[in-house]
């Protein structure tokens, strides 16, 4: 048995990026999460490289902004090329978002009580 699930909740770190494939007719966003650590020193958040696919990549690109209050819930990949210019093997993780949960913008000081807000 294997289990590849994430759960994250943070702030968009920018706009997201959306791209349309007029081949298939899908779409998808892919945008930064800052997490902040479960410890004293919270000056420097984990960030992590969201892609998100379909209907829900198009309610990414409408409704978050940078500093939003998100929750994700996907699974983790790694994405590999060869760098152009040195011909190196390079790789970043990546969370595949499945759920995208809108919980506020940075300027509301009430904090999530739950993995609440809207559900996408």
């Amino acid at each position: 048995m294997t289990i590849n699930v994430v759960n994250l909740v943070g702030r968009a770190g920018r706009d997201p990026e959306i791209k349309y494939f007029q081949e298939t007719g899908n779409s998808v966003c892919n945008l930064t999460l800052a997490v902040d650590r479960a410890s004293r020193n919270k000056d420097e958040p984990d960030w992590f490289n969201l892609e998100i696919w379909g209907k829900t990549a198009e309610i990414a690109a409408n409704y978050v902004r940078k500093g939003g209050l998100i929750g994700v819930q996907g699974s983790l990949k790694i994405e590999t090329w060869n760098d152009r210019v040195t011909g190196k093997a390079r790789s970043k993780p990546v969370i595949k978002v499945e759920r995208l949960h809108l919980l506020g913008s940075k300027r509301d000081n009430a904090a999530p009580s739950d993995f609440g807000g809207t559900e996408f």
